[in-house]
This record gives C-alpha cells, structure tokens and sequence, in this order.
C-alpha cells in the first residue's frame, strides 16, 4: 500500500511483533505464560501468531473464573501499537481494585 509519494511501509512481520508486545508487557509489570499474559494471577491479554498477522485479546475485566475476551486481528505495525496502547490503558483503569 503506497502512498502518493510512493513509499510503503515496511512488510509486518509478525514473529518481530510478537517478541516487541511481550517486552511491552513485561515493562507494564505482567507475566507471559504460553502467550497468555497475567497480572498477579489473572489473564489480562493474549497474543499468538496466526498466519501472516497476530491474533489478540484483552479481557474486558480481569477474572479468576472464565474471562471474556475482546479478540482483535493485528495486521500491522500500527495496530500493534494501538493494541499495546490500549492494554496500557486497561491495567490504569482496573487499578489494584479489580485484583
């Protein structure tokens, strides 16, 4: 997809994403398990590679019973960082609270 100019931004790749969101979240405090990744205990978000793109989700509220997740399809660099943005901004809004 280039622009009128005629650049076009890098190729995704999906497996250079996936290793930049787990260093993101393990400087927002959580831990990676079999990519689900945690907060004292609770899923909070889950990444893996499907194909050409990354599959990922965030909980709507953290939960020791059964989470429901909001999945989202990450396809480019942009959208990777959106997501990362937005799981930034869930853990603020959760708070010690929802622990």
């Amino acid at each position: 997809m280039a622009d009128d100019i005629g650049f076009a931004p890098p190729p995704f790749k999906p497996d250079e994403a996936l290793q930049r969101l787990k260093r993101d979240a393990r400087e927002l405090g959580l831990s990676e398990r079999e990519g689900i990744f945690e907060r004292r205990g609770l899923a909070v978000a889950r990444v893996h590679i499907d194909g050409a793109q990354l599959a990922a989700a965030i909980v709507e509220r953290p939960s020791r019973a059964s989470p429901r997740w909001c999945a989202r399809t990450l396809r480019s660099s942009a959208e990777m960082r959106d997501f990362a943005a937005e799981l930034k901004k869930a853990l603020a809004a959760w708070g010690d609270r929802d622990d």
